[in-house]
């Protein structure tokens, strides 16, 4: 085997250049009262100000230049790889230099002189910086080293050309006149000397990952399915793998009980195996599905599978401190941070494979570094990353380890849970200001101003003028307004921004300085999220509930900045049991039109429940009142006197549950019949919660229900007594959600199903709850936990500002704009609710849908697949309907 064949055969194992340097060369502390300028540079306009620069520059000076070099390290090679902002080639004399072949392979001349040029913006006023930041120095060293050591060059300059963020708006000779510049000449010794250290010190690093994923590929070559596949659930595995070696996208209709999670992992898992990813990230919504997740890996490691996995959890949940303020006056955990987490992170690999909350929060302790940090660093070298949808998609949080600008890697993204992200990725790509903030700023700072202090005086002038703009804004504003142009606003905001940033830097340390930083931080954002305003946004204006003056940059169509994010990776699978209309979902989450769809098929039989439609009740705003109640809690009963068992009912909004709720407790034919309240064991020492005032809401022009966005519900307390309370066992229990429930209160909600918890209460117990809410998804009811659920409405989402701007943009542009904004979110979370029944292949149960709206042809082009054998009903019906499909079950 000659040379070149046996390189071609060994490993690679690849970083970046800036990766390898912020790696090995980081030191000191965490600190957060640096603001925005401690960070390498602002990711977000980041390519503009390269391209600004970059045009700006001579013939002799070429942008974006591939670099690369691989070190042969025993058994595999190390390639260090990047792209050089600008390289510059001047000459000697008068002699012009051709550039007509490919740069990268130009013979260097004795006369001509090379310099790598690395940009850099940072929010930060330029006089200020005395010498460029360190990594940034070794950044273009290194391309340096490459360059010279590729063209035989015995030396080579390096320029660090820095751009203040705030001055890009600026005229060009304006703009280039405030750029600063940093120089350096190097011999090739120094380069490669320096080099050579900076890769010793990887060495151990490399030689670990190569080691691990010898052992990992090996044992993915012999793993299996864990179980025997269900009916279409090795054909759903085939079509993830087949996506992921094409590099597609796919979009999965899958029905609960075709197991999803294990159906995607596996074949993702295995097309790790065969080279076509090297990370997997499994992308949730809710804690619950990440659990899921977690138990799919360990599933697979059971059954012999090698990695390394992950779980992220929140920074808040993470802290070792009593209050989250992240610098080394405040948290032991954030001084000398840098100087001891690669430690933390080597010594962890080499003891533990699952990454679990209390498994890095013991090495952090040991360690003292922040457990946050470290959980991200480590997450470099895991296989399975499983985290919320933020560390992929969100731009203020996602992992710039794996997604910074101008990088991509070899990644497979599972998004659970699936129909969530479209709402999760409008609140991410949209921002928003308040009036009301900027004179709050200006009310903290004026004491400072008083005493002369020229910054502040500088900061409230420019808070003032961005307060009278506002001032324009709202009174102009009635309801809402929609702007096609804030140009003045944004200039304003711009200096202030600015003039914001010098005065925290000045100013490391005063008692104001976590409000103001808060603004600060806000406002950065608004004007990041600014740079992405285009054809997929709304601007918008409008008078908040509180009397709050909002100006928000709403991102209506998620679409584009998500496949961004998406491009990333090499394939992304997205699934759902409710990604109906499939249309509506691939339109809203990429913008390829290339991307597949599948429909799973069901491993249930109709057999197992009984689908019932009302067509005698709505929860129209205009039928609402005594009469329908007393038929909806009609419906209620029936349904739960027909087979003792627990029940979930479904109502669009806490007011209508609590009015029914109250209907049903008169219920029954006589005292000892009558529904009786339950109070879940564990919620005893809950806090009385007052229930809040619902405001009434006029009635939508094409189709009105009021469906508040549910707030998370708190129990409120009460013993439950029923042995000791002197009255014979009633026929019907009755429990009902309520606002601001905390975890063990959720808990105790749920545990009222248990099957022990049953037994000893005896009867059934109906439990009221919200559609869309904390306990109308991602719950796991199994068996007699949950024999049926009875769904009021049709979800509609609240009218609102929003909405309605959400129904005028696709109105105009798909003719759909009803469906967008109210019916395919309502439907969503019906869909959702009737999920909860039938979890297993063993489980039984009803599904009652309780609005006559769901028989017309708008809606049934909605349902799935499996509701094709359904019933209609009417109240008088409805009791043998219920009796002859249990009495079918206890025959089976």
């Amino acid at each position: 085997m000659d040379a070149q064949q046996e390189k071609d055969e060994k490993k690679i194992i690849k970083i970046s250049v800036r990766n390898l340097v912020e790696f090995i060369l980081r030191e000191g502390d965490i600190d957060n009262r640096h603001g925005r300028t401690a960070s390498p540079e602002a990711m977000w306009e980041g390519s503009r100000i390269h391209k600004r620069i970059q045009k700006s520059k001579g013939a002799n000076y070429h942008a974006e230049v591939p670099l690369k070099i691989e070190l042969s390290e025993g058994d595999y090679t190390l390639a260090i790889e990047g792209r050089a902002d600008g390289i510059e080639i001047t000459c000697d004399g008068e002699r012009q230099l051709d550039f007509s072949n490919n740069f990268n392979h130009l013979t260097v001349e004795e006369d001509m002189h090379v310099t790598i040029d690395e940009i850099k913006g940072i929010y930060m006023n330029l006089d200020a910086l005395d010498e460029p930041v360190g990594v940034h120095r070794a950044q273009a060293m290194c391309y340096a080293y490459i360059y010279a050591l590729q063209h035989d060059l015995a030396e080579i300059s390096v320029q660090l050309t820095y751009c203040n963020l705030d001055t890009i708006e600026l005229t060009k000779t304006a703009f280039l006149g405030n750029l600063k510049y940093f120089r350096e000449t190097f011999s090739f010794a120094e380069l490669a000397e320096w080099f050579t250290r900076l890769t010793d010190e990887y060495k151990k690093w490399a030689d670990f990952q190569f080691a691990w994923q010898n052992l990992r590929q090996a044992s993915i070559k012999k793993l299996e399915f864990p179980y025997a596949y269900r009916k279409g659930q090795k054909e759903l595995a085939s079509d993830v793998y087949r996506t992921i070696a094409r590099r597609k996208n796919l979009f999965i209709q899958a029905p609960t009980g075709v197991g999803k999670t294990i159906s995607t992992v596996f074949p993702a898992v295995k097309a790790v195996g065969e080279g076509l990813g090297d990370k997997i990230f499994y992308l949730t919504a809710k804690t619950i599905t990440g659990t899921v997740a977690k138990e799919a890996f360990e599933l697979l490691r059971t059954r012999g599978y090698q990695a390394k996995i992950i779980w992220l959890t929140a920074k808040e949940k993470l802290c070792l401190c009593e209050e989250m303020d992240c610098n080394p006056v405040h948290c032991p955990y954030a001084k000398g941070h840098y100087d001891r987490v690669n430690d933390a992170v080597y010594n962890l690999l080499q003891k533990e494979d699952v990454f679990t909350r209390e498994v890095i929060l013991e090495q952090a302790r040991e360690y003292r570094v922040c457990p946050f940090e470290m959980s991200l660093d480590t997450a470099t070298w895991a296989d399975d990353i499983i985290g919320d949808y933020n560390y992929v998609f969100d731009p203020n949080v996602y992992l710039k380890r794996f997604f910074a600008e101008g990088t991509r890697g070899d990644y497979i993204f599972l998004v659970d849970e699936a129909h969530n992200l479209v709402e999760r990725s409008r609140e991410m790509y949209s921002a928003a200001i308040y009036k009301e903030d900027f004179l709050a700023v200006k009310k903290l700072l004026k004491p400072y101003q008083e005493k002369h202090d020229r910054r502040a005086e500088r900061v409230i002038r420019h808070l003032e003028k961005c307060n009278r703009i506002l001032l324009g804004y709202k009174r102009e504003c009635e309801n809402y307004v929609v702007y096609e142009n804030i140009g003045t606003l944004i200039f304003a905001l711009t200096r202030l921004a600015a003039d914001l940033d010098e005065y925290l830097q000045k100013s490391p340390d005063f008692p104001e300085r976590r409000e103001v930083n808060e603004f600060y931080l806000n406002l950065r954002n608004f004007m990041n999220i600014y740079e992405l305003v285009d054809e997929h946004y709304v601007v918008y204006s409008e008078h908040e509930e509180d009397g709050r003056f909002k100006l928000k940059f709403y991102c209506v169509d998620p679409s584009l900045n998500l496949q961004e994010r998406i491009d990333k990776g090499n394939a992304t699978i997205f699934f759902s049991a409710t990604l109906l209309p499939i249309q509506y979902y691939k339109s809203l989450l990429s913008t390829r039109r290339d991307n597949y769809a599948v429909y799973a098929q069901t491993a249930f039989s109709e057999e197992q429940r009984l689908l019932l439609f009302g067509n005698d009740v709505s929860s129209k705003y205009t039928r609402r009142g005594r009469a329908e109640y007393e038929r909806i809690a009609l419906y209620i009963e029936k349904t739960a006197r027909a087979k003792q068992g627990n029940y979930m009912v479904f109502f669009p909004s806490y007011r209508m549950m609590q009015e029914v709720y109250d209907v049903f407790l008169e219920g029954g034919e006589t005292d000892e019949m009558r529904p009786q309240e339950y109070f879940p064991e564990g919620a005893e020492n809950a806090e009385i919660v007052e229930h809040p005032e619902e405001a009434e809401i006029a009635e939508h022009p094409e189709e009105a229900e009021i469906a508040e966005h549910p707030e998370e519900a708190e129990i409120a307390e009460h013993p439950n007594d029923a042995e000791n309370s002197g009255n014979a066992e009633p026929r019907l229990w009755c429990m009902m959600q309520q606002t601001g429930m905390r975890e063990a209160e959720r808990e105790a909600f749920l545990q009222a199903f248990s099957g022990e918890t049953s037994k000893r209460r005896g009867g059934s117990l109906v439990a009221f709850c919200v559609l869309g809410g904390i306990f109308g998804e991602g719950i796991d009811l199994k068996k007699e936990q949950l024999i049926g659920a009875v769904i009021v409405g049709t979800g509609l989402p609240q009218i609102s500002n929003e909405r309605e701007i959400l129904m005028h943009y696709y109105d105009e542009r798909a003719g759909a704009g009803f469906d967008y904004a109210y019916r395919f979110p309502g439907m969503n979370k019906v869909l959702q609710a009737a999920g909860r029944v039938i979890r297993t292949t063993e489980d039984v149960g009803v599904i009652e849908l309780l609005d006559e709206r769901f028989l017309k042809s708008d809606y049934r082009g909605l349902f799935p697949r499996e509701w094709e054998q359904r019933r209609i009903c009417n109240v008088n019906e409805v009791e043998q309907m219920l009796g002859e499909f249990w009495e079918r079950r206890q025959e089976l």
